[in-house]
């Protein structure tokens, strides 16, 4: 990554007025960027998925757990780990290879199956800025806030953002949590909404460790719900509280426990809106890497075969989106950065955004939009997983197609970061966001509760119908338009 005095590089570049109005994007095939992207995607992906050795998932028949799961855990050389009765689910340990098929053999169990590991990120491109702000920036005209950086925030321009603020929407009395890597817990444009904060990643606290470089967790809470401050940045919905659920490692690996356990405490939590800007591609075929009990020794890995455990992980994904949506919980997932095409790309199904019951966004962007800001805010991103399936609605993601000419740091995304800072990122993670603090909108609208198929239905109803008429395999059902959302949601 590249530091550079925030100061320096705004005095340096003339900031002119957001364009208005965006050009609907023609339905096309993706760029040869993302043609060759995909290629390289679909190659092998078993080293993206690892068995844990002696950590193990148990899955029961029903939603609910064996009485005397615990006991018989211990009786078979097993430690018990966390356990889920609500979704029928439980971990445990055991040194014993034996393990596993005596406690399949329990009454009410289903499935026994190895706990497996995943890179749950794919960064696009980030362009990082640590430097203290200490100088404002000139307002455009067009801006309703004093929060120095709204000038660069295009996406509030591409969805419309202050006009639902004009409604008084901003998210007022809605939870959102955000499953990611560790947080900035005390940003100064984030602090003032965070209710809640805990890890699920052993030795990890939910603070992010400012050794590993960039928090994609704060940047992506800073979409969602940065202060409306008179500092730095300012969020879709900032008037919406923050649940700050570290699922991943700093570094953006975790285990499917830490994630399922995640989603689940969030509902406990009360969250209206979960996000999770986090995906795998989980092999069809099976195939993943035996970690052999060495995890930090790669050199005695293995690639195995798993095609029970595929099966398993997504039946108790499953079970805990659907127990999340039940309990009245909107989940929204990003797409995916690997530019894979859907309808025709079968070897495997992205998790958690290709589930039953999570809205799966795609990302937009402009191409050199500081220079041209009469450009338009809505192509689709370079790498953006697609396909009429697999994508729900589509919000800005950024991109960096223009590499390296001047100034294409800016067609990304602008949010908080670790250190009490603000960075340019790009991908479906900052995507993904932006629906939330829509739907956090909506849903505030509402008086702060609203189903999640009601939620749908309003941005269903509100989003702009980009590319082919009705749901494409870009952008989905659209992308989404806040101002529109408020005052659709209002009526169901």
């Amino acid at each position: 990554m590249t530091n550079v005095s925030l100061r320096a590089l705004f005095m340096a570049t003339a900031l002119t007025c957001l364009g208005s109005g965006c050009a609907n994007q023609i339905d096309l095939e993706p760029s040869t960027t993302q043609s060759e992207k995909a290629a390289r995607a679909s190659a092998d992906n078993s080293s993206d998925f690892t068995i844990r050795k002696g950590k193990y998932l148990i899955i029961s028949t029903t939603n609910s757990l064996p009485s005397n799961l615990e006991s018989e855990v211990n009786k078979a050389k097993g430690r018990m780990g966390v356990k889920m009765n609500t979704i029928g689910f439980a971990t445990a340990t055991s040194d014993d290879p034996a393990f596993a098929s005596k406690i399949e053999k329990l009454t009410g169990v289903k499935y026994v199956i190895p706990d497996v590991s995943a890179s749950w990120l794919e960064p696009v491109n980030n362009f990082s800025y640590l430097s203290e702000i200490n100088k404002p920036l000139p307002l455009t005209t067009q801006s309703l806030n004093t929060n120095p950086f709204y000038s660069v925030q295009w996406q509030h321009q591409a969805i419309n953002s202050s006009g639902a603020w004009q409604t008084g929407s901003q998210g007022e009395g809605v939870k959102v949590a955000i499953l990611d890597t560790g947080f900035d817990l005390t940003h100064d444009d984030l602090a003032g909404n965070i209710i809640y904060s805990k890890s699920f990643v052993p030795s990890e606290p939910a603070q992010f460790d400012n050794k590993w470089g960039f928090s994609h967790g704060t940047h992506v809470a800073g979409i969602v719900a940065a202060l409306d401050n008179s500092i730095g940045v300012v969020g879709v919905a900032p008037k919406s509280k923050l649940l700050m659920i570290k699922v991943l490692s700093d570094q953006g690996g975790g285990n499917f426990s830490w994630i399922i356990a995640g989603i689940l405490d969030a509902v406990e939590q009360g969250a209206n809106v979960i996000n999770m800007s986090l995906g795998a591609y989980l092999p069809r075929n099976g195939k993943f890497l035996d970690d052999n009990g060495t995890p930090d020794d790669p050199s005695d890995d293995k690639v195995v075969s798993e095609t029970k455990a595929v099966q398993e992980l997504l039946v108790v994904m499953t079970r805990v989106i659907n127990y999340a949506n039940q309990r009245g919980t909107t989940v929204i997932a990003s797409a995916g950065n690997s530019a894979i095409n859907g309808n025709k790309d079968k070897s495997g199904i992205s998790i958690p955004a290709n589930l039953p019951n999570v809205l799966s966004i795609s990302a937009t962007g402009p191409a050199n939009w500081i220079q041209n800001p009469q450009t338009n805010l809505d192509q689709i991103a370079s790498y953006s997983n697609y396909g009429t399936a697999d994508v729900s609605f589509s919000a800005p993601g950024g991109d960096d197609r223009n590499y390296p000419n001047t100034g294409w740091y800016f067609d990304m995304i602008f949010s908080t970061c670790q250190s009490n800072s603000y960075t340019f990122s790009a991908g479906t993670s900052m995507a993904a966001p932006h629906v939330a603090g829509v739907a956090a909108l909506i849903i505030g609208k509402n008086g702060g509760s609203m189903s999640p198929a009601k939620v749908e239905a309003a941005l269903r109803a509100s989003s702009d119908d980009l590319g082919k008429p009705g749901r494409d395999p870009l952008y989905g059902h659209g992308r989404v338009n806040a101002a529109r959302a408020v005052n659709q949601g209002k009526n169901l």
